[in-house]
């Protein structure tokens, strides 16, 4: 009888792996399962061929969301579904978790079939403060600023910014920058099969204007415990995926990270809910590759 044979998709640039999917080869390989790199938009992958498909590092899908969902729907045996993948490539899914009660990073949505002028534009910023612009569908921090609210060169920066992503016809967030990330960092919460398996933090990484040609941001993780406060929000939000996410209602996802940012009074909110293609922080936890692997044995019968 032949092993069990998973591919972890990835993109061109990591056709290898990245560092941080590396532990999952040998500790699938522990379990009798062949775990094999795949590149998502390579047309002489045979998809059919595996039992099972785990999306990693997919990193380039962005500018090519449409062609990226159609294959996610074309593949046989997907961990996560391709509908919780279609549903979580839009950062407009933030809309339905504050709607179910979860506390969301004060978010201000621009559509661009409004056609909004300038002005339109500048009287949706926050008059203090500072706030980040983005587009809803983007990764690794691509076409993403920061602004001051009370400097009128930044201000128009901004407006700049917004303008041309919704030319492009692209929808675009106005967030609050929530000012404590600068000292306190990000919290990024992993589950693994619906389960807490570890966190980690992240240093801020947004520090100005959005400029053309920028490179992305580079993580700087650290060793991080989970507060009680934001392990109950983390918790929270995976008890209501099945009924906010379509396809995640058949069972646990097979991962999710959760990344939390404190507000004025450090209550943790949610930033981002990351369902598709996130970095797991495997090395950070001793056994979380194997926990990952666990999983997917269990899916494959193992």
């Amino acid at each position: 009888m032949s092993s069990p044979r998973v591919a972890l998709a990835t993109n061109v640039e990591f056709g290898n792996l990245e560092a941080d999917d590396a532990p999952l080869v040998p500790a699938l390989a522990e379990r009798g399962i062949d775990a094999v790199p795949a590149v998502w938009d390579d047309p002489d992958v045979d998809w059919n061929a595996f039992d099972l498909v785990m999306v990693r590092s997919t990193w380039n899908y962005a500018p090519r969301l449409e062609q990226y969902l159609a294959w996610a729907n074309s593949v046989p045996r997907l961990a996560n579904p391709a509908d919780v993948l279609t549903w979580n490539t839009d950062k407009s899914y933030l809309r339905d978790l504050e709607a179910a009660g979860l506390p969301v990073v004060p978010t201000i949505w621009l559509d661009p079939a409004r056609n909004l002028t300038s002005r339109a534009v500048h009287t949706r910023f926050p008059a203090s403060g500072e706030f980040v612009i983005k587009p809803t569908v983007s990764s690794g921090g691509r076409d993403t600023g920061r602004y001051k609210s009370n400097e009128a060169d930044q201000r128009g920066l901004a407006i700049v910014h917004a303008r041309d992503l919704l030319r492009e016809g692209r929808h675009v967030m106005v967030q609050r920058y929530l000012s404590q990330v600068d000292t306190a960092g990000e919290t990024a919460l992993i589950y693994i099969d619906g389960v807490f398996s570890h966190s980690v933090g992240k240093a801020a990484m947004l520090y100005g204007p959005y400029r053309a040609g920028d490179a992305l941001y580079k993580q700087q993780i650290s060793e991080r415990d989970a507060t009680d406060a934001e392990r109950e929000v983390g918790d929270r939000l995976v008890a209501a995926l099945p009924a906010l996410t379509p396809g995640a209602g058949e069972g646990p996802l097979l991962y999710t990270r959760i990344d939390l940012l404190p507000d004025t009074d450090g209550s943790p909110m949610i930033l981002e809910l990351e369902l598709t293609e996130p970095s797991l922080f495997l090395a950070w936890s001793d056994g979380a590759a194997g926990r990952v692997a666990d999983a997917v044995a269990a899916r494959v019968g193992a």
